[in-house]
C-alpha cells in the first residue's frame, strides 16, 4: 500500500504533462473546424456597423469611439456604446486595407482561441476546489465541448457580434484571474478584463453576481462573507455599467415589444436554449418565435416550471461539495441570461445570446456526466465516448459555417428554419434580386409583408423591386410609405431620392436627400447621391457646400474630395490621381453611386482608382464589368468579371454579370 501512492502520483504527473499537448491539439482542432469561415461575408447588422460605417475607416477616430457612441452605427436606433468593438473593427479595416472579411474573421477567431484557453484555466481551478488534482481532464473535455459546439458558430461568424465574444472573454478572464491567482486579488487586476468586456457589451455586468456565486460555493461557507468580498466587484463594475448606460446615445431603441410579454416568454426561450445544448439541430440566424400572448399560456407556464426545476436542482446541489460545480454552472446560465431576459429587445431570442450562458451549462453538464460516468463506465469506454461527442459537435459547427458563407445561403437557411420570419423572407428575396431574379424577389417580399406589414425596410425593398419591374406607381407608393413608417431614418429617403433622380424628378430628390442628411449626417450614400444630383443640375455652389460639409465630418472621404477637386468647374470625370490617404472602399462606393446614376465611364474610373490602391479588390473589378455591360462593351466586361472571379471565386454577383456579358456577346455574334 505504501508503494502504491508514489505510483499514483507519477500517473497523475504524467496525466498533467499531457494536458498542454492536448490543449494545443484542441486549438488545432478548433482551427480545422473554422477553417471554412474566414472568407464568409458580412451580414445583417454588419451593414450599418461596418460596411457603411465611415468612422471605422480611419484609426484617428479611435479616441472618438470612447467619447461618442453614435460612431458605432449609421442607424441611430442601433447606436450603442461599445467603443472597444468599434476600435477593433477600425483596426481590422486598416490591416485589411478595406472591407476584407478575412482580416475581420482572423481578429475575432484569435480572441476566441484566447477565450478557450482561459476557460480551461477557470474550469480547472473550479474543479480543483472540489476534487484537488482529480479532474483536469473533465475541465479539458468541458472546454472542448464549448469550443466546437455548433451554437458558438453564430458569434464567431457574425462579425459585429464579436461584442458577445469580447464581453464573455472579459467575464471569464476576470474569474480565471480571481480563482487562479489569489495573491493578486488585493490589486483589483482581475477587474480590468471585466471592464474591457463591459466596454464591448453590457452583459459583462453580470460578473459581480458570478463572482459572488463562486465565493459562496467554493471559498466561503455563508452568504455574508462572500458578499463582503464581492463588494469591490459590485462597486467597480456597477459604476462601469452606469457609465456605459449614460454614454449610450439617446437614439438607441432596445426593442418595441411589450416588456411584460417579452419577459413572460423568456423562461420558455431559456428552456429552448438549454435543449439546444444537447440537440443544436434548429439553429437559425433569425428565429420566428413570437412573445407569448398571456402569462397563463402553455409556453409561459412550461417555461416557469423549467426555471423552477433548474433553481431547485441548483439549490439541491449546493448541499454536497462535490456537486457544487453543477450548482455553479446552473447559476451561471441563469445569471448570464438575465440581461437579455429582462430588457425587452427586438427579438425574443437569438442564437448568439447563448454564448455567455453556455459556458455555465457546459461546466454543469460535463461535471454531471463525469460523476455519473466514473461509477458506471470504464476509462476505456469513457475516452472514446468523449471523443465521439466532440467530433459530432465539431462536424456540426463546420457545417454551420457554410450557412454563413453568403447572404443567399444564410437567409435561405432562415427561411427553412424560421418560415414565419418576415425579415428572413425579405432578406432572402434581396439575395434573389441581386441575382436579377426580380419576380422571385417580389414573391418573397410579399410573403414577408404577411408577417411584417409595417416594416419600413421591407417597404423600401418593395419600392426597389417594383421600380425594376417598371411599375412606377407601386414603387412610389412603397417608398413614401417607408418614409411614413420611419420618418427619422435616412434609408427610406435615400432610396426614394435615388428613384426620383432616376426618373428626372431631381428637385424632389434633392429635398429628400437634404432632409435625410440633416437627420443622419453619418449616412454617406445620401451625401454621395446629393452631390451627384447637384452636379447633374450644374449647381456648383450647393455641390461645393455639401462636399465641404462632408470633408469637415470625414476628412479623408474620397467622393467629397474628388468633387471638390473639380471646382470651380464641375467636370464629369474623376481627378487623374487618387488622394494618397483615401481608402479603396470609398472609391468603390463612389463607383457604385456613379453606376446607379447611369454614369458608366465615371463608375469605371472610380473603380480603377480603387484598384490602384488595392489591386486585388474583386468588387472593384465587378463594378467595372457591370459598367461595361451597360455600355455594350462585352469583351471588356468579360475580362473584368473574370478578374473579379479569379480574385474571389465565390463572388456571385460577378458570376451573374459574367453570364450576362457572355450571353450578350453570343447573341451579338449570332445576329451577324
Amino acid at each position: 500500500m505504501i508503494a502504491a501512492r508514489p505510483l499514483e502520483n507519477s500517473t497523475v504527473r504524467k496525466s498533467e504533462k499531457a494536458l498542454i499537448p492536448a490543449l494545443c491539439a484542441l486549438l488545432l482542432l478548433v482551427g480545422a473546424v473554422y477553417s471554412n469561415h474566414f472568407q464568409n461575408a458580412f451580414h445583417f447588422d454588419d451593414t450599418h456597423a461596418i460596411v457603411e460605417n465611415p468612422y471605422i475607416q480611419n484609426l484617428q477616430n479611435i479616441p472618438l469611439f470612447f467619447k461618442d457612441g453614435s460612431t458605432s452605427s449609421t442607424l441611430p436606433s442601433n447606436r450603442t456604446y461599445r467603443p472597444l468593438v468599434t476600435a477593433s473593427l477600425a483596426l481590422d479595416y486598416r490591416l485589411g486595407h478595406g472591407l476584407q472579411p478575412l482580416w475581420f474573421h482572423i481578429s475575432t477567431f484569435f480572441w476566441f482561441l484566447v477565450q478557450i484557453v482561459l476557460m480551461f484555466v477557470l474550469f480547472r481551478a473550479i474543479l480543483e476546489r472540489v476534487r484537488p488534482g482529480g479532474a483536469p481532464w473533465v475541465a479539458f473535455f468541458a472546454t472542448a465541448i464549448y469550443a466546437v459546439h455548433p451554437v458558438m458558430a453564430e458569434t464567431v461568424n457574425y462579425v459585429v457580434q464579436r461584442a458577445d465574444l469580447y464581453s464573455t472573454l472579459g467575464v471569464i478572464a476576470g474569474l480565471a484571474l480571481y480563482a487562479q491567482f489569489p495573491k493578486l486579488r488585493r490589486t483589483g487586476i482581475y477587474l480590468l478584463p471585466v471592464l474591457a468586456g463591459l466596454l464591448s457589451k453590457a452583459p459583462a455586468a453580470v460578473f459581480p453576481a458570478l463572482l459572488f456565486l463562486y465565493l459562496c460555493l467554493f471559498e466561503e461557507e455563508s452568504f455574508w462573507p462572500a458578499f463582503v468580498r464581492s463588494i469591490p466587484a459590485f462597486a467597480v463594475i456597477g459604476a462601469g455599467a452606469l457609465f456605459v448606460a449614460r454614454m449610450t446615445p439617446s437614439s438607441y431603441v432596445a426593442g418595441v415589444l411589450s416588456p411584460l410579454l417579452y419577459r413572460a416568454t423568456q423562461p420558455a426561450v431559456l428552456m429552448g436554449y438549454f435543449r439546444k445544448f444537447f440537440l443544436p439541430l434548429d439553429l437559425s440566424a433569425d428565429t420566428d418565435r413570437v412573445p407569448v400572448t398571456s402569462l397563463f399560456s402553455v409556453d409561459a407556464i412550461g417555461g416557469f416550471l423549467f426555471i423552477a426545476a433548474l433553481i431547485a436542482a441548483a439549490w439541491g446541489c449546493t448541499r454536497k461539495k462535490e456537486l457544487r460545480p453543477v450548482a455553479f454552472g446552473i447559476g451561471w446560465f441563469l445569471v448570464a441570461s438575465l440581461p437579455t431576459s429582462w430588457i425587452a429587445l427586438s427579438e425574443v431570442e437569438n442564437d448568439h445570446r447563448m454564448y455567455l450562458p453556455f459556458a455555465g451549462v457546459t461546466l454543469s453538464v460535463c461535471w454531471t456526466v463525469a460523476l455519473l460516468a466514473e461509477k458506471r463506465l470504464s476509462a476505456k469506454l469513457l475516452a472514446p465516448a468523449c471523443a465521439l461527442i466532440v467530433a459530432g459537435f465539431a462536424w456540426g459547427a463546420h457545417e454551420r459555417n457554410k450557412v454563413w458563407k453568403t447572404d443567399e445561403s444564410l437567409w435561405y437557411d432562415v427561411t427553412q428554419k424560421s418560415p414565419h420570419n418576415g425579415r428572413g423572407l425579405m432578406n432572402y428575396g434581396l439575395s434573389q434580386m441581386e441575382r436579377g431574379r426580380n419576380e422571385v424577389a417580389l414573391d418573397y417580399f410579399l410573403r414577408a409583408a404577411q408577417y411584417n406589414p409595417n416594416y419600413y425596410v421591407l417597404e423600401i425593398n418593395l419600392g426597389i423591386v417594383y421600380s425594376t419591374l417598371a411599375n412606377a406607381a407601386a414603387a412610389e407608393k412603397h417608398f413614401t410609405r417607408a418614409i411614413a413608417l420611419a420618418p427619422l431614418e435616412a434609408w427610406p429617403r435615400y432610396f426614394y431620392a435615388r428613384w426620383l433622380a432616376g426618373t428626372n424628378r431631381r428637385d424632389e430628390a434633392l429635398a429628400q436627400l437634404e432632409t435625410g442628411v440633416r437627420q443622419n449626417p453619418d449616412y454617406l450614400p445620401a451625401r454621395y447621391l446629393l452631390m451627384q444630383v447637384y452636379a447633374d443640375n450644374g449647381d456648383q455652389a450647393n455641390l461645393t457646400r455639401v462636399a465641404r460639409e462632408t470633408i469637415a465630418r470625414f476628412p479623408s472621404d474620397a467622393a467629397a474630395n474628388s468633387w471638390l477637386a473639380r471646382a470651380p468647374g464641375i467636370r464629369k470625370q474623376l481627378p487623374p490621381l487618387a488622394p494618397a490617404n483615401v481608402p479603396a472602399d470609398a472609391f468603390v462606393a463612389q463607383s457604385l453611386a456613379f453606376y446607379r446614376a447611369a454614369k458608366y465611364p465615371e463608375s469605371i474610373k472610380a473603380a480603377q482608382h480603387a484598384l490602384k490602391i488595392r489591386p486585388d479588390y474583386a468588387e472593384a473589378w465587378n463594378n467595372i464589368g457591370a459598367a461595361y455591360n451597360q455600355m455594350g462593351q462585352w469583351d471588356n466586361a468579360i475580362k473584368a468579371e473574370a478578374n473579379a472571379i479569379r480574385l474571389k471565386p465565390d463572388l456571385q454577383i460577378a458570376k451573374n454579370n459574367l453570364a450576362v456579358a457572355l450571353n450578350a456577346k453570343k447573341a451579338a455574334v449570332a445576329s451577324h
